[in-house]
């Protein structure tokens, strides 16, 4: 077990998820990212699968075919998209509902500052859009929710922090 690795690791990203929705103008919410990640049932399996350059839930995967830990956090937490899903009144199949939007900056702060954290120097600009095109054909998430984040993505990519945060700050509506 790597207790103190794991928190240092959730607390620095959680510290710069706070700087980013202070930048993008919802820093309530930043004060209040992923605290589940302090509970028993996610840190303690992320402190015994902590690697430091990857997810702990991705360990946890490979040792039982799924991760408790994940979701006990995406039910908890509304800025991933996973949480996101609903049976349809007419097909009762399980889809993609819309996010709000103040969830999709969230989820834009998330991804950005788990890239920062994650690559360490080999961060640029553009790596949060690689690994959200990586994974664009197996993820279920709604088309315009699924547009909109990937707008942003570009934008970082192509613009820069300032001009993108900027832009998150005036969003009103997508």
């Amino acid at each position: 077990m790597n207790i103190i690795g794991h928190f240092m690791t959730i607390t620095k990203h959680r510290h710069m998820v706070i700087y980013h929705c202070i930048k993008a103008g919802i820093p309530i919410q930043g004060l209040f990212h992923d605290l589940s990640k302090y509970s028993p049932s996610e840190f303690l399996v992320g402190a015994m699968y902590y690697q430091g350059n990857r997810s702990p839930n991705e360990g946890e995967r490979e040792a039982y075919g799924y991760s408790k830990a994940w979701m006990h956090h995406k039910g908890r937490n509304k800025h991933h998209f996973e949480y996101w899903t609903d049976y349809n009144v007419k097909t009762r199949e399980l889809e993609p509902v819309k996010m709000p939007l103040r969830y999709v900056k969230e989820m834009f702060c998330d991804r950005v500052s788990a890239s920062k954290i994650y690559m360490k120097d080999k961060y640029t600009d553009r790596s949060a859009l690689e690994y959200f095109n990586k994974g664009l054909k197996k993820r279920v998430m709604h088309p315009e929710t699924t547009k909109l984040l990937k707008k942003l993505l570009v934008m970082l990519s192509e613009k820069g922090e300032d001009a993108t945060f900027a832009y998150i700050r005036k969003l009103k509506k997508y």
